[in-house]
């Protein structure tokens, strides 16, 4: 073909992944999606094959069996010894000549900027932050949960309402709506029906993220125990935005921060104004936006920023993915 097959991007979540193959020159020649990446759980053979098949499809419509480079960033890469496993595997499959693995939230950030050189903050199911700048320093976080001192996304936002609530409910804590609120929701008279409901599971574990909206709703009603949890991530937000922004000296520079994940896009008033007013005080050079791209968009252009494609390959892939 005429195009010369450049990056190969993989943006492999939890849910879904997104693989294109990108042309030196930016053009998308071959795009693919398929099921999440999940390693931890089904473990990393089978989590390979299921990307294998995604992989091959899209090399197979782009009419090549390999690329220069393979930028992949991957859900669940949240250690160095994560990545360096997952880029051996990668490496493996023969689909390209070098490769490199990133935490998915790279990709978020990416997407964002215009040159590698921001913060991103991604609150999704749960929750992430990383840094980047175009001489290739980093910051970022483990972002493995409770024991890497996270805290925050649906998840957690939908324990931390239950917690209240049921300790409102039997006295030991403050009254709140959402005694009433969590429980309609699944159609329940209360906190001890809900409870119960939960703890035998008959209403399914997965279903608890479903919460979280209705604790957005009850703090925008003016509930003062959910406006202190909804405050409390805008808190933790923000606090990783200002540690990955002091640790890459970015702090007294105008500095992009991106806001990703479906928390975020979710635009809930209360937490954007809670982020914002946090920013404006503690990095008051740092410029918010909610990110709006695909992640596959990111992992693309990190892929020609290795290959140093220039301006018009990034704008090429860009305003594919616009259109």
């Amino acid at each position: 073909m005429g195009l010369t097959a450049g990056v190969l991007a993989i943006d492999a979540g939890n849910s879904k992944t997104d693989v294109a193959v990108i042309g030196a020159d930016g053009t998308v020649l071959a795009t693919a999606r398929g099921e999440g990446f999940r390693p931890p759980a089904v473990g990393l053979d089978t989590a390979m094959g299921t990307l294998a098949g995604t992989v091959d499809r899209a090399l197979t419509g782009a009419g090549t069996p390999a690329v220069s480079h393979v930028s992949a960033c991957l859900a669940n890469a949240d250690l160095p010894v994560e990545e360096e496993q997952l880029t051996a595997a990668l490496a493996a499959c023969g689909w390209g000549a070098t490769v490199e693995v990133r935490n998915d939230t790279f990709a978020i950030l990416r997407a964002g900027v215009t040159e590698p050189r921001g913060v991103a903050v991604v609150c999704g199911a749960g929750i992430n932050c990383v840094g980047m700048r175009p001489d290739g320093r980093t910051a970022r976080f483990p972002a493995i949960g409770r024991i890497s001192g996270d805290w925050g996304g649906g998840w957690a936002l939908a324990e931390e309402a239950l917690w209240h609530a049921a300790r409102a409910s039997d006295g030991r804590g403050a009254a709140t709506a959402l005694t009433v609120a969590l429980p309609a929701h699944f159609g329940l008279s209360g906190m001890p029906a809900l409870i119960e409901a939960l703890h035998l599971e008959h209403v399914p574990p997965a279903r608890r993220h479903e919460l979280t909206p209705v604790l957005f709703a009850t703090a925008a009603r003016g509930d003062g125990v959910a406006r202190a949890i909804v405050g409390r991530q805008a808190e933790e937000i923000v606090t990783m935005a200002v540690v990955a922004l002091t640790r890459l000296s970015l702090l007294d520079e105008e500095t992009p921060v991106v806001l990703g994940g479906s928390v975020l896009a979710a635009r809930h008033p209360l937490l954007d104004d809670g982020i914002r007013e946090l920013l404006a005080e503690r990095a008051p050079k740092a410029v918010a936006r909610v990110v709006t791209e695909r992640p596959v968009l990111g992992a693309g252009l990190l892929g020609l920023d290795r290959l140093a494609a220039g301006t018009d390959a990034q704008a090429r892939l860009r305003a594919y993915y616009a259109g």
